[in-house]
């Protein structure tokens, strides 16, 4: 399964806005490859490792102004960490500030790597479901059905009601995969 994350899913995950995460992809501070999202999906995707995750959280709660070769260097030295050093590493940035990397974005990566696992497990694309329209797994209710009930004010609890074979992970992931890759075309 998929260990990356679109840009779009990036910045949904690290609470940032859009278009901080594509300026840093045009500034190559995150490296980006090309490939499937899911099994199923034709659509060639811009795709991100998680570590950009945690790095668009840290870029986006600091308040310093960093230079782009700066950011280049935070945001490899923070790719070599592994998954577990995010909750309690430090690293410098320079002499004399030091980040807490597990304070900054330990619960952003955490909460991205639940995002992942369920978004993997649950969601489908079938082109023999729903016309390939993302589904949640073993059902016919697309990911934006999901979304659409949410942002109607419906609570979770209410829909999990309605599906009730279906995990509150699974719903979860349908909703914030929903608002990363929305519907194109005409309403």
């Amino acid at each position: 399964m998929s260990t990356s994350f679109t840009p779009a899913e990036v910045a949904l995950l690290a609470d940032t806005p859009a278009r901080t995460v594509e300026k840093a992809i045009e500034q190559k501070v995150f490296p980006v490859r090309f490939g499937h999202l899911l099994p199923g999906d034709k659509r060639r995707r811009r795709l991100m490792n998680a570590p950009a995750v945690g790095c668009a959280a840290i870029f986006g709660r600091l308040d310093l102004e960093l230079s782009v070769a700066r950011k280049r260097a935070l945001a490899k030295r923070l790719a070599s960490l592994p998954a577990e050093a995010w909750r309690t590493a430090r690293v410098e940035l320079t002499p004399a500030v030091e980040l807490h990397v597990g304070r900054l974005a330990g619960e952003v990566m955490q909460r991205a790597e639940r995002y992942r696992v369920a978004r993997d497990a649950h969601i489908v694309v079938d082109p023999d479901i729903l016309g390939g329209t993302p589904v949640i797994k073993g059902t016919r209710s697309s990911v934006y059905a999901v979304r659409a009930r949410l942002d109607g004010g419906e609570a979770l609890d209410d829909v999990h009601a309605d599906y009730p074979d279906v995990s509150l992970a699974a719903l979860e992931a349908a909703a914030l995969y929903a608002r990363a890759h929305p519907l194109v075309g005409r309403p």
